[in-house]
């Protein structure tokens, strides 16, 4: 009789690719990050920008999620065309970090359009990462664990 349960070792990442195990371990710290200034953020337009309010908040979503959707075709696209991995590594290292510098612009935004700016920065930085992330999850795929890892890589993109 076949075994059905996973081994302990799969819960840890023990058996899967190290590149694979390195971008799952940090997806998941950069969307966490993420997920951790989103409930906070509509309370920071209300209170710290001038005319903040629930509106405001949307359209500074709407414009992040525009710009990423509209820009990741062409990142995507340009990073087709260039041969290699090492490009795919580091526009994702190099935009990741900027992604994580965002936050600090909040400090010295008052008005609306500059929080649309910011966020327009932030689609554009993401726009970067996803396709690239993406490129390189599934150049490193382990044969035969294509769900296992495929599942994992997933989770941390739904948050």
């Amino acid at each position: 009789m076949k075994k059905r349960s996973l081994n302990f070792r799969d819960y840890f990442l023990k058996d899967v690719n190290p590149v694979i195990r390195f971008l799952i371990i940090s997806d998941t710290v950069i969307m966490g990050a993420a997920g951790l200034l989103g409930p906070i953020f509509a309370i920071f337009v209300e209170d710290y920008i001038v005319g903040g309010n629930e509106a405001v908040a949307g359209i500074a979503a709407a414009i992040y999620l525009f710009t990423k959707s509209l820009m990741q075709i062409p990142v995507a696209h340009m990073i087709d065309r260039i041969k290699g991995e090492w490009d795919d590594y580091w526009l994702m290292f190099i935009f990741s970090i900027l992604i994580a510098l965002i936050p600090l612009a909040y400090l010295f935004i008052n008005t609306p359009w500059q929080l649309y700016i910011v966020q327009f920065f932030l689609g554009l930085f993401t726009a970067f990462t996803f396709p690239t992330y993406m490129a390189l999850f599934t150049r490193h795929i382990d044969k035969k664990k294509e769900g296992t890892e495929c599942g994992e890589c997933i989770l941390p993109w739904l948050t």
